[in-house]
Parts: structure tokens; sequence; C-alpha cells
């Protein structure tokens, strides 16, 4: 192979990583972003869903300075809906429900039509260093590759392991493989390093629904898109559900708390505040008779629908008799459990408001990395430090 030096190396092709990768190439800049499969490139790990509360502002934001995420959404959403709209314009929040692949086929494809921006399947699991400043990366083939300047944005796959009940896997997502040797590099040159956890709720067919009982929520008939370069929505529209959890579901799920990777103490990390899992909530707050369950569609031709509300690292058949008592799900077939996923992330303070972290010059830290979640705090933070 034809190792050439690049201005930018970018490790990781998630929301992150899409945006950063963007933003050098378009300032003239030779990128190189590596992902560890180029068919993920933009893949929604979690809800395909783009914006909402607080997030939506977020997306607009890095549209106007010429980010990719809003044009994206508005390209491939299969719902739009403004919410809070009984409330004053300040709490006003566009969201879009996403198709989960086309989503990933039109950020790759967007990446693969910019100029100075070239793609390589590795794993990054060394970083250079000299003289306190970025010289190149090394790669889990053997490759050293020579640039001015790294952006990492790993996402939840640096040392990953997912749990489900007391099983657990080394993985940073479903069915793929974990990111190593790279947490172990920068914590030889004096980074300090911890552990995350986020979950994500079971996958169920949507054949498997009673529709009747649940409260359909459509599309905004006028539907706004994200970016300020998308004229208008056209496409027609596909509704979410919305049921509810109850007592018999949280009495199953409580069953299970002896075989909580969670409450059994496997899991180290902590998780965000505002994506509790439906074990967490039932926990925290106890006094609350039922939990909102959003039945999302993943896309216009699949039958795949995202239990929205229901994110869990439960046996799998907990998960599955708990789902059963819930309106609408009495008969439902899961498609595949949730699980939690535990991670390595570096703690912000070591990095500048830049994103440029203080103990190496030209080394970047973008998205999860740092300790935040979600796509669009990812992409935020991946158009600054590109």
């Amino acid at each position: 192979m034809n190792v050439k030096s690049y201005d930018i190396v970018v490790v990781g092709a998630g929301h992150a990583g899409v945006e950063a990768s963007l933003a050098g190439a378009r300032m003239g800049c030779s990128v190189l972003l590596m992902t560890m499969d180029i068919a993920a490139i933009g893949r929604m790990s979690c809800n395909p869903a783009i914006g909402g509360t607080a997030k939506g502002n977020l997306v607009r934001e890095i549209d106007a300075l010429g980010g990719e995420m809003a044009k994206i959404a508005d390209t491939t959403g299969i719902q739009f809906r403004m919410l809070n709209k009984s409330k004053g314009p300040a709490v006003w929040s566009p969201r879009a429900q996403n198709d989960r692949e086309a989503y990933s086929i039109e950020a790759r494809r967007r990446i693969e039509a910019q100029e100075n921006l070239q793609i390589i399947q590795d794993m990054v699991t060394e970083v250079h260093v000299e003289h306190g400043e970025i010289i190149g990366v090394g790669t889990g083939s053997g490759i050293r590759i020579p640039c001015k300047a790294l952006i990492v944005s790993s996402g939840t796959f640096l040392n990953g392991v997912m749990h489900t009940g007391l099983k657990s896997r080394i993985g940073g997502r479903f069915n793929e493989p974990p990111a190593v040797g790279l947490t172990a590099s920068l914590e030889r040159l004096g980074f300090v390093s911890a552990r995350l956890k986020t979950g994500t709720p079971p996958r169920v067919d949507k054949r498997s629904i009673d529709y009747t009982k649940t409260e359909e929520q459509p599309g905004d008939p006028e539907p706004e898109p994200f970016s300020y370069q998308t004229r208008e929505v056209t496409r027609d529209q596909v509704s979410c559900f919305l049921t509810y959890t109850n007592h018999e579901t949280h009495e199953v799920l409580r069953s299970g708390f002896d075989e909580s990777p969670m409450f059994m103490g496997l899991i180290k990390g902590i998780g965000p505040r505002y994506c509790p899992s439906i074990e967490d909530k039932i926990v925290r707050f106890a006094e609350k008779e039922r939990h909102q369950i959003f039945l999302e569609p993943e896309g216009r031709d699949t039958n795949v629908v995202y239990v929205n509300g229901f994110s869990t690292s439960l046996p799998a058949e907990v998960q599955f008799e708990a789902m059963k008592t819930v309106p609408g799900l009495e008969k439902v077939e899961m498609l595949r459990p949730g699980y939690a996923v535990e991670y390595d992330f570096f703690p912000p303070h070591q990095v500048k408001l830049t994103l440029e972290t203080h103990l190496v010059g030209g080394l970047f830290f973008a998205g999860q990395i740092n300790g935040t979640s979600g796509y669009e705090e990812a992409a935020g933070q991946g158009i600054i430090a590109g």
C-alpha cells in the first residue's frame, strides 16, 4: 500500500467523524477518514431519529456552520414533527424520524463525493507524538500514517463490552467488534480514561403489533425541514405510535433485577441522565404508574420497529415477557433484545474549548469520547474539531 501523509486523520465515521472529515476537507485540508467498516458510515446506532427537545436546535446550528446532519435528515426523513408547539417558540424543537439504512447510505454518499477526502477501512491502534505534537497514527494492519492533526471520534467502540442480563460479549455495537489498542496508547501519553455506559431497546416486528390499542402520532401536516437549504419536504410521512407501561410491566421487569448487569455491579460505567434505562426509570421514579413507550418504524421498507422508552440490559426473556404486558404488544415478536454497551471515554477536562487536547498539540477529541451521548452532540463536536 502506498502510504501518503495527510493534514488530518479522523478516527471513526459516526456522526462526529462525518462532520469533522467534511469540515476539514472543505477548508482545503487533505483528510483521511478511518473506519472499521465503510458500510457503517453515519450509522444510527440507537434511535433512528434526529433532533427533538434541545437537540433539534443543535442540528440547526450545525447546519448554519455548513454541516451535513440537517440535510441528511431532510433527505432521509420519514416523519417530521415540531415538538412543544403548545408552548412558546423559544422551546419549539424540530424532530425527524429517519430511515436508518437510507441515512447511512446518504452520509456515505456525501463523504465519497467530497474532494480532499479519502476513506480507509482499518483500526487505529497507536498514536504517534513527537515533541508534544501529533505526527501520525499506527493501524491494526501495521501501517503507519503521518498526519499533522488527529481527530478521535471513536463513539462507543473503545474496549466496548455489551451486556444483556448476566451475559456479556465484546463489541462496540450489535454484531460489530470493539476498537482495541487506542485507549492504552493514549494512556501511555498521560491521558486519563474512565468508563461510560449507554443502552438501546429491543427491536420488534411491526406485523406483531396491535396498533388499535395504541395512539397514533402522525407527522405535521406541513412538515418543516431542518436545513435552511431545504425548500420543503414533500414525501409522504409514516406515523409513530404511543403506548404505556403499567404496574404488571414494572413487576415483570423487577423480577429480573437479580440478573441485571447494572444492579449486580457488572457495569461499572455511568450512563447519561437524560436517557435512563426502563429498569432505572421504575426504580428512580417508583411513584409513577406508567411510562411512555413510542413505537417507531426504522424505515419505509422494513418491518423493524424501535421500542423507544424501553432501553434495557435485563435478560432477553425478561424483556420479552415485560413487553407482552404493554397494550398493543401482547403478541409481539422480538427481533433483537436490548443491551447496554460499556466503553472507554476521556473526561473532557483534558480538552480545550476547541476540543484540542491540552497534552498533545494537534490531537482533538470529538463525540462520545468526551463523555457526551447523542448523534446531535457528536455532530456538533465533530464540526468544531474539524
